[in-house]
């Protein structure tokens, strides 16, 4: 006998044993006075079953394989589980099923779940104390019914049944597809029905599609899923739903009715969203039109992250200035672009952004011609002062600083030569700016600033969001992974002074600069302020933008 004999050996020595002790059993049991009794006869039972089904492992590794599964520690007993995730794991879904519903048929039982709903709903709409409880029954009836459509395998259309088959219908009924989807719409469509008593609208809504998705006719399902939306105040959708169910029956009261109360909502709806739809298409004409000419102009554009965190209760830990870096916070600069002034011989206009971070101020112009000279500017804010005069025009200005002579005007350097020359996309750092390297990344930074500020509604600001939360994600997670921490953050980025003399064209053109967010930042400082002083000492000074001749 080999090694792998023995084990086979050992279990048809414990078979026999088993069947001679059950022989002496049924002996001493039929020897008795009382004959056998119940427990007697059960034991015998069970014994012949295990004896007839069970006559061991086929082989060593099918007994080790089991033992392997019990010994898992994810492995759960189907008797013990406690939802279909766990049930399914132990790999006994089925068996359980066919023995919780032992007998019985898909068909019959989506049929008899299907009249216990409707039962329940009768029985909610009687009941003078108003119950919510034969409603909730009425859902879960519901729900057992599409779970038994689901397991249910439709006939072929030409399908013809046999004798026995006709006999067995009540019993094991049979379905075409058609039948089986026009049966499944009215179980949703009644699930929806028992959510609208219960004033779970979401669900009303979800149902109704569902019924709708089977049967496109199902009448009813198009009123509940349009009294839905009226509840939720989706106007638009409401008002779709409606001209949808009028289709197939133009002369129903309720949705008539139901169109007559929204018409008005419904109209502005669309209207709105037709808005919307124009915004957004004159919103990608103009991106696309900016993004050619800086292409062609070599003028390098960038973007910051529009969220400052990544998850909600990020919020709390950080602080008020960590939310500083929040995009919305700089509204109303946020938004405008770059626009060709067709009426000026086609010259290009862009915001520009003025701060003054010795005195905790800015200025912002939403229309800085290109050839403009700065120094022009300078002088309608910041006029020289007139012979007697002691004090600007400025409330702020307590030392009388801001003259145009007495500025100077720097831009930051934030994305350096170095990151052109590179093959890899650079790793920066979450809070610094990113150059846009092509047009469908520009649009798309766009597209989310304006969703953020809610221009395509509630929903697309959440989608947005959670995409910007995306991007910062990876960026920290890069970051983190190259230089160990967030904490260690760049050198403050070097800058750039610009001659009072220059254009804003010649700035826009400097090889050093890069503009973020469709925005032009000039940072001002008097001269002789001591945070000018502060100001060199942070940032290194690495050019200046001289003014040449057109």
């Amino acid at each position: 006998m080999t090694k792998d004999d023995a084990p086979k050996e050992g279990t048809k020595q414990l078979i026999d044993k088993m069947k001679a002790t059950k022989e002496k059993w049924d002996a001493e049991a039929a020897a008795s006075p009382d004959g056998p009794d119940e427990t007697d006869q059960l034991l015998s039972q069970a014994i012949s079953m295990a004896l007839d089904q069970g006559r061991g492992w086929s082989s060593p590794e099918e007994r080790e394989k089991y033992l392997e599964t019990l010994l898992d520690d994810e492995f759960i007993p189907p008797l013990f589980a406690e939802n279909e995730e766990e049930l399914e794991r132990s790999g006994l879904k089925d068996a359980f099923t066919t023995l919780h519903n032992e007998g019985e048929t898909p068909g019959k039982n989506m049929l008899d779940f299907r009249k216990k709903g409707n039962e329940s709903i009768a029985l909610g709409r009687k009941n003078v104390a108003k119950n919510q409880q034969y409603y909730r029954d009425a859902v879960n009836h519901y729900y057992e019914a599409y779970h038994w459509a689901r397991r249910i395998t439709p006939k072929d259309e030409d399908f013809v049944p046999t004798v026995e088959e006709l006999a067995a219908a009540e019993e094991d009924p049979y379905f075409t597809q058609k039948e089986l989807d026009e049966l499944s719409s009215i179980i949703c469509s009644n699930c929806a029905l028992a959510h609208m008593c219960l004033k779970n609208w979401g669900f009303v809504r979800d149902e109704s599609k569902k019924a709708i998705d089977f049967d496109g006719k199902n009448i009813k399902a198009w009123y509940r899923l349009a009294k839905a939306h009226q509840i939720l105040k989706n106007w638009e959708e409401a008002g779709d739903a409606i001209d949808s169910g009028l289709e197939m029956e133009k002369n129903n009261k309720e949705l008539l009715a139901l169109q007559k109360k929204l018409g008005e909502k419904v109209r502005k709806a669309r209207l709105v969203r037709q808005q919307r739809d124009r915004a957004r298409a004159e919103r990608t004409s103009s991106i696309k039109e900016v993004w050619r000419y800086c292409k062609e102009e070599k003028i390098s554009l960038g973007r910051v992250s529009l969220v400052a965190t990544v998850k909600d209760d990020e919020e709390d830990d950080e602080g008020n200035e960590k939310m500083e870096a929040v995009w919305h916070h700089h509204y109303p600069h946020t938004g405008q672009l770059p626009k060709r002034q067709v009426q000026n011989g086609g010259k290009w206009t862009w915001p520009v952004l003025f701060v003054y971070p010795s005195h905790h101020q800015s200025d912002f112009i939403e229309h800085f011609g290109e050839d403009e000279i700065i120094a022009y500017r300078m002088a309608e804010m910041f006029p020289e002062q007139e012979d007697g005069e002691t004090e600007t025009e400025m409330p702020w200005d307590y030392n009388n600083e801001f003259r145009c002579s007495n500025l100077a005007v720097y831009f930051e350097v934030h994305c350096l030569d170095t990151e052109l020359d590179s093959k890899r996309k650079p790793i920066i750092h979450p809070d610094s700016v990113e150059r846009l390297n092509d047009q469908g990344s520009a649009m798309r930074f766009y597209e989310s600033t304006r969703a953020l500020k809610g221009d395509e509604g509630p929903e697309m600001a959440t989608v947005a969001r959670c995409m910007e939360r995306k991007h910062l994600h990876h960026q920290r997670k890069a970051w983190i992974k190259k230089h160990g921490s967030l904490w260690a953050k760049p050198d403050p980025c070097p800058v750039v002074q610009v001659h009072p003399a220059a254009t804003l064209g010649q700035v826009l053109r400097s090889k050093d600069m890069v503009v973020p967010n469709f925005l032009v930042t000039l940072t001002v400082y008097p001269i002789e302020h001591p945070a000018h002083k502060d100001f060199h000492k942070k940032h290194k000074c690495v050019g200046i933008v001289e003014p040449k001749e057109a």
